[in-house]
């Protein structure tokens, strides 16, 4: 038995991945008229995904059940007790890792989300699935975020924010990577310039695909 396979997380997860199929495929009016190519430029430009992001204040965004499960897979392997997530979204992700570092006997996961609402709706869940305590969550741009107050030496990190940013997200964390460290970037399709980085043979990574969009990578310098 796991914090993940059991209440009160196994249940939340399940109303919550539920409301998530629910929600798939419905737009907010402001980018139902937009086609999949311009919402995806929205993703990639470092000046548009501000504007994309706030009209899906109310829709999931959360990583897929398998990336769930391997994100607690990965943290529990490693040990992880220092983990940073970019983008919490309704926390279904930070469940997942929150419930590794439970079973890890403790630990401290940042997380970091810049609209409110998705702020006020993740702390919610988190409270509601006994993890609250683990977790530090900063509400505001993660450029800011993320600058300071990071633990000496850093496990894993996730990214599933704003995918223009992924690069610049990782030139903050990177010096507290430790030899071992796990990357895992979900949507890593939409990332070229971060997914040249890491696969760089000079990088400091090994990297891997994982699945159809999840880049999976190890600090190894």
């Amino acid at each position: 038995m796991t914090t993940l396979t059991t209440a009160p997380i196994a249940p939340l997860l399940a109303a919550l991945f539920a409301e998530t199929d629910r929600s798939e495929g419905v737009l907010p009016p402001a980018l139902a008229d937009l086609s999949t190519a311009q919402r995806a430029a929205m993703l990639r430009s470092k000046t548009d995904y501000i504007d994309l992001y706030s009209y899906m204040k109310d829709s999931p965004l959360a990583v897929s059940r398998e990336t769930g499960v391997l994100l607690y897979m990965l943290a529990r392997a490693l040990g992880a007790k220092a983990i940073v997530e970019f983008g919490t979204s309704f926390g279904i992700s930070t469940l997942h890792l929150a419930a590794a570092l439970r079973d890890n006997a403790g630990g401290r996961l940042i997380t970091t989300e810049f609209e409110p609402a998705k702020i006020a709706r993740a702390t919610e869940n988190l409270d509601a699935g006994g993890v609250l305590d683990l977790v530090d969550l900063r509400a505001g741009d993660a450029l800011d975020t993320l600058a300071s107050d990071l633990p000496e030496t850093i496990d894993l990190v996730l990214l599933d924010g704003a995918k223009a940013l992924y690069g610049d997200i990782l030139d903050l964390l990177e010096s507290r990577l430790r030899p071992g460290a796990l990357l895992i970037a979900d949507n890593a399709d939409m990332c070229p310039d971060y997914l040249a980085r890491v696969r760089a043979d000079d990088g400091g990574y090994l990297s891997v695909p994982f699945g159809s969009d999840v880049e999976l990578s190890m600090r190894i310098g």
